[in-house]
């Protein structure tokens, strides 16, 4: 009687495991596949069909923020994932991964995407190539993969009294694209003076860089089209330069400045000139830097404005030997946009920009 009972025991237990074991077994034989077994495509916009089969429920995702899979998954064992793959602004070519997945088998289906080809209208300056730029000809806002946000209202060093905010405030686009123009709005919002700041997510070290813009109007305003170091630890110290500038109550007259140790704002030694263009704030215009290891130059439609030399001395004169980044933005008021006080009247004031380009040496 004892063994029969221990037989049972045994039989008993080995059942358990026996199910458990087939359990697992089940599971992990669930297939699950997809056409196409691979995914290529170009750099624009894409959407793409992806066939899935499988044995039991399923997941389709990504870990890439380019690519969006929907539906998600199914409890049905075929369906259709439409396969979102968001624009590649870069010139570099990008590859990632869906994961299909039932139970624990998991199958994944290669994505690659080639880089935005170089416009070969746009027409470098001798001795350069195009090595980036924004034509705002593909989006309705900047596009994040390109650009980023600085935020806040803490006055920038300046005393500004505009607080930037990151693209949009209250349901405003106050960084938006039409017709291949980006415009950066400064408007008040809830008694708030709103605008942009927003640089490349890219920096270069000597380069020519250009921009076309239309400048804003209006007493207040001071919008600015510069470049700050990548790896910035202080000002001047680490240098800036700043390609273009106005303020509203000084119209249409554009200026480029550097600082540095040497010559900064902070004690009024800053190296400038201006230039009277009768049209900045009515029409376009082209401002550029060219940047080379000896020099500093800028320019308004192709004519010298400003020259900055290395003279060798050193960081204190010359800290312009680091990659630098584009920044543009609107400030409102400020030591120098509100030196005259500023005119609410002249709100909302927009700072039109056609392109940014940007190009190196061969």
């Amino acid at each position: 009687m004892r063994n029969i009972k221990i037989l049972s025991l045994l039989s008993f237990v080995i059942g358990i495991v026996a199910c458990s074991s087939s359990g697992t077994d089940i599971e992990s034989t669930n297939t699950i596949s997809g056409t196409p077994a691979q995914i290529s495509v170009s750099y624009s916009d894409t959407i793409v069909d992806l066939n899935v089969v499988s044995s039991a429920e399923w997941a389709a995702f990504s870990d890439e923020s380019w690519i969006n899979c929907s539906p998600s998954g199914s409890v049905n064992l075929t369906g259709t994932v439409e396969v979102s793959i968001s624009a590649n602004t870069s010139d570099d070519a990008r590859t990632g991964n869906i994961v299909l997945k039932s139970g624990t088998t998991r199958s994944l289906i290669e994505v690659n995407q080639s880089g935005k080809p170089v416009d070969t209208s746009i027409i470098a300056p001798e001795g350069y190539e195009l090595v980036w730029n924004d034509e705002f000809d593909s989006n309705t806002e900047p596009n994040t993969e390109d650009w980023y946000y600085e935020t806040g209202d803490n006055g920038w060093g300046n005393n500004e009294i505009q607080n930037y905010v990151a693209g949009s405030v209250g349901g405003e686009q106050l960084a938006s694209i039409e017709d291949g123009i980006l415009t950066i709005t400064c408007k008040k919002v809830d008694d708030e003076v709103c605008s942009i700041r927003m640089n490349t997510t890219k920096s270069w070290k000597y380069a020519y860089v250009e921009a076309r813009l239309k400048l804003p109007s209006g007493k207040g305003t001071w919008p600015a089209f510069w470049m700050m170091p990548k790896n910035f630890t202080s000002w001047p110290g680490d240098g800036e330069i700043d390609i273009m500038e106005e303020v509203g109550y000084n119209p249409n007259y554009v200026s480029s400045t550097i600082h540095c140790d040497a010559y900064n704002g902070a004690d009024g030694t800053q190296k400038t000139t201006q230039k009277y263009l009768s049209t900045a704030q009515s029409d376009y215009h082209i401002y550029a830097l060219e940047w080379t290891a000896d020099y500093i130059k800028t320019y308004v439609d192709g004519e010298l404005l400003f020259t900055y030399m290395n003279d060798g001395s050193g960081e204190a004169k010359w800290p312009f030997d680091a990659a630098f980044y584009v920044k543009l933005n609107l400030a409102w008021g400020g030591n120098w946009g509100g030196a005259q006080g500023v005119d609410e009247s002249s709100l909302p004031a927009s700072y039109m920009i056609d392109y940014v380009r940007v190009f190196q040496k061969q």
